[in-house]
């Protein structure tokens, strides 16, 4: 095969998730209501909590930051996929496939290491409940923000940037409904080795780092808890945990179960599918997560709807 240097690279083909023209119309409705629910859902649990001063505490201030990613996340990958669907044009050209990837990872990181920030605030306040508010702090949840972005961006242009580098081939396929940073590091005809090193590094450090936080929060967590005496008081504990956890088990649960399915199936649309779950799920779910089992954002959230409707 032919390779082209990359300012030679018109553009990437996406194949999406089916070539099949009558499925077409089925999947833009569900993705863009998929798409609609997760933009409308995330921006509720935004606005309630702004709204309502009982949720400025940092358990919310993370949360409302976690929406945001995620509306950030879907709006990254699906308009783009509605927008092939509808105009039945595949192609994503090279600056643009090279932005998806960067955003991807972006945002991707965020949610990694906001996941993580919410299960070090709640170790905090059920392991040292006293010394909460001294710990837990604005200055100290600003800058574990902070932080999350600054290390999720370098991370993003630094694979971006190892990308320029790479030549690629005339076959420009790539089995996916977005620009996903593996499947565009496969499609090179110059030498990965560096790519893929880079990657698999950066993603046990930045991925791995954050997950054992959050399994030695939780550790620390449940050994303090089985040391309640009361039953209500246990229960207490474990419930201001139970949307979290949810929303871990979510987040991770899809990411290892893609990686497990890519692993054991050489189908790439079986592997195009499978990534849906853990790029457009999860941040779908999450709202509904965090409403449904949370007496404190369901209140707010009916608080707003109430001065929404009741002004129109």
């Amino acid at each position: 095969m032919t390779s082209e240097n990359q300012t030679g690279v018109a553009a990437f083909s996406l194949l999406g998730l089916s070539e099949d023209s009558e499925r077409q119309p089925f999947l833009f409705g569900l993705f863009l209501t998929m798409y609609l629910v997760t933009v409308l859902g995330n921006l509720l649990i935004i606005l309630a909590i702004s709204s309502d001063s009982h949720l400025h505490t940092p358990m919310y201030f993370f949360l409302s930051n976690l929406s945001f990613t995620d509306i950030c996340f879907s709006t990254t990958t699906v308009p783009k996929m509605l927008v092939n669907i509808q105009t039945q044009n595949k192609s994503i050209s090279y600056t643009g496939c090279l932005t998806q990837v960067c955003f991807l990872m972006i945002f991707a990181g965020m949610e990694n290491f906001l996941l993580a920030a919410m299960a070090y605030d709640r170790y905090v306040a059920i392991c040292q409940p006293l010394r909460y508010t001294v710990i837990m702090n604005s200055h100290l949840c600003g800058l574990l923000i902070l932080l999350s972005l600054f290390i999720s961006l370098v991370d993003a242009l630094l694979h971006s940037l190892m990308i320029l580098r790479l030549s690629f081939c005339t076959d420009r396929e790539i089995p996916h409904f977005f620009c996903e940073l593996a499947q565009v590091i496969k499609l090179a005809c110059s030498n990965t080795l560096v790519n893929n090193i880079l990657v698999y590094l950066l993603t046990s450090i930045l991925g791995g780092g954050p997950l054992l936080g959050i399994i030695f929060s939780y550790i620390k967590i449940i050994s303090s808890i089985l040391r309640i005496p009361s039953t209500g008081g246990m229960y207490k504990a474990f419930s201001t945990c139970g949307s979290h956890l949810s929303v871990v088990f979510l987040f991770y649960g899809t990411v290892f179960g893609v990686y497990i399915s890519s692993a054991v199936t050489h189908s790439s649309k079986k592997t195009a599918v499978a990534s849906v779950m853990y790029t457009v799920v999860p941040p779908m779910m999450n709202p509904f997560v965090y409403s449904l089992r949370n007496r404190d954002m369901k209140g707010a959230l009916k608080k707003l709807l109430w001065r929404t409707f009741s002004f129109s």
